[in-house]
């Protein structure tokens, strides 16, 4: 019997992706096929590609570049493949199958073919899949956490955001299946789960005709993990159920991923946005109001088509006043089949480039004094990593989500994948500096 070939997985993009990976990653190796992280030992490589923005295009076009001339067997999954799928097998002779961003779960089938000397290509062309618990799944995110995706694709038509396209129509998973699977991580020793979707206050419309992310939250909350995360929370979903789920439930942390990405009433419409204007009726004073220790991140796009400088100004004056944990800023990529691609009134890069520079200026302090904030406090801290040079530990609180946000880094002992409490002894703009507190003192206090 011949031995089955290796196959490196190269994850490009965002935690969504990162998902589908660690899926592809389980089933090949259910499958009995050898998984390499070392691309050079692979005989074939499995680029799961990004093609939200020009960048990430960029970005996906250059890895599989170097692996067409470095010889490599290359097949594309993930969005790019079903945004581009005939003119990546045309430009990309080395590509022996393409995957669309919902058939990620038919990988082992599609190597088999390939190896047969079928050219496949496997795109539904509206995506409709979205795997659950029973899946086979191996993780790559540090010990301790983990992403579970609550949903996936979106109802919405944001007139900059080509999602919809590449991932289809908002599909939610049951609450049963995702309890289920929240169970299986516990049982694993993770103590972060991080609840993912393109809208996550949108969780459960489609099945049950009404949101039910308050409900999910409350029976996550009788689950063995200690910290449970929310991203891509809309703010008009934030509805007074969900806030007190979130203040009444000690495992779900008051950690708020709020994607407003403008303040400006006309350009929300402009953009399609779905509160429109609404970001300035009080909606962040209500959060906060609610949840006085709220950790507030946000993103914003800079240099929509028609922003002028008064709308940049509300912006700046918009992030002044509301003091954000965090922020992201973006600067506008003009994206073909979007209605804001076609418009007239494009703002020149070195604008745009300017404003997102400005605004991350204004950001900072901000940032630094919130973290300011924490100094002499003790907190929770998952440590993640260790320095093999140093012994330095590193970590995250409650205020920092994995990659977006920053790091605490500790002096003292604790185990990987452990959440041990830390007293914070210097900050800086985006990062804390701390010690481990010793077990004995900490059962004294």
């Amino acid at each position: 019997m011949a031995e089955k070939p290796t196959i490196a997985i190269s994850h490009l993009g965002c935690e969504k992706n990162r998902i589908d990976s660690e899926h592809m990653i389980g089933l090949l190796a259910q499958a009995g096929y050898q998984v390499d992280s070392n691309e050079e030992l692979a005989d074939y490589v499995v680029v799961n590609t990004c093609s939200f923005i020009q960048a990430a295009r960029e970005e996906s076009v250059r890895t599989l570049v170097e692996l067409a001339e470095a010889d490599k067997k290359i097949v594309i999954t993930g969005c790019m493949a079903q945004h581009f799928q005939e003119e990546l097998l045309e430009e990309i002779p080395e590509a022996v199958a393409v995957v669309g961003s919902s058939d990620y779960h038919k990988i082992v089938d599609v190597i088999q073919r390939t190896e047969k000397g079928e050219r496949v290509t496997e795109i539904s062309q509206e995506p409709t899949y979205i795997a659950d618990e029973t899946v086979p799944r191996y993780r790559t995110t540090t010990e301790g956490v983990a992403y579970v995706r609550v949903a996936e694709g979106c109802d919405y038509r944001c007139a900059f955001c080509i999602i919809p396209h590449l991932r289809g129509n908002q599909r939610s998973r049951t609450i049963e299946s995702i309890v289920t699977e929240v169970e299986q991580l516990a049982a694993q020793g993770v103590q972060e789960v991080i609840l993912i979707s393109q809208i996550t206050t949108n969780y459960g419309v489609d099945i049950y005709g009404k949101p039910k992310l308050a409900e999910l939250l409350t029976v996550l909350g009788k689950t063995d993990i200690p910290w449970i995360r929310i991203h891509y929370a809309y703010p008009t979903g934030l509805t007074s159920n969900v806030i007190l789920a979130i203040r009444d439930t000690p495992n779900i942390l008051p950690y708020l991923d709020l994607p407003l990405q403008h303040s400006h009433p006309e350009i929300l419409r402009a953009m399609n946005r779905p509160w429109q204007g609404r970001v300035n009726d009080g909606i962040i004073e209500k959060i906060k109001e609610a949840l006085p220790n709220a950790i507030l991140r946000t993103t914003f796009i800079v240099g929509f088509p028609g922003e002028t400088e008064a709308h940049f100004q509300h912006l700046t004056e918009f992030v002044q006043r509301h003091q954000f944990d965090h922020v992201g800023v973006f600067t506008f990529s003009p994206e073909e089949g979007t209605p804001a691609y076609k418009r007239s009134n494009q703002i020149p890069q070195e604008i745009m480039d300017r404003r997102r520079e400005t605004l991350m200026l204004i950001q900072q302090p901000i940032s630094a004094r919130n973290n300011q904030a924490c100094f002499g406090k003790t907190v929770d801290v998952l440590i993640e990593q260790e320095n093999p040079n140093t012994g330095e530990l590193i970590g995250r609180c409650a205020r920092f989500a994995p990659e977006v946000d920053g790091m605490v880094y500790v002096r003292g002992e604790a185990s990987l994948g452990s959440i041990v409490p830390v007293t914070i002894t210097a900050t800086d703009t985006y990062d804390l500096y701390g010690e481990v507190v010793p077990v004995a003192a900490y059962s004294a206090v």
